[in-house]
């Protein structure tokens, strides 16, 4: 049986075009970071079943707040500027949002 496409790569290589980016891991997640401050963590879901990602937003916080009001379960809001975005290879996040 062929494996799944990971969906996590073209998120990793449009994060690591970004001027100045240094990648690097924090436990079992792929981190970027430009300067000192981290802008995603992108990996394993809990307990290995699909993806997560954790994107520092500022600007995109109305779409982000409008995504967690439609889809709870896959996309959730910190409150200091993070989301979290669950998703799988048979259930992409959107391209565009």
């Amino acid at each position: 049986m062929a494996k799944s496409p990971d969906p996590t790569e073209a998120i990793r290589e449009a994060a690591a075009k970004f001027p100045g980016v240094a990648q690097g891991t924090s436990c079992n997640q792929s981190s970027f970071k430009a300067g000192k401050d981290s802008f995603l963590f992108i990996g394993p879901g809990p307990k290995g079943r699909g993806f997560k990602a954790m994107f520092k937003v500022n600007a995109s916080m109305p779409q982000a707040l409008e995504l967690a009001e439609k889809g709870p379960k896959r996309f959730e809001v910190g409150s200091i500027g993070w989301v979290t975005a669950r998703f799988t290879a048979k259930e992409p996040l959107p391209k565009q949002i």
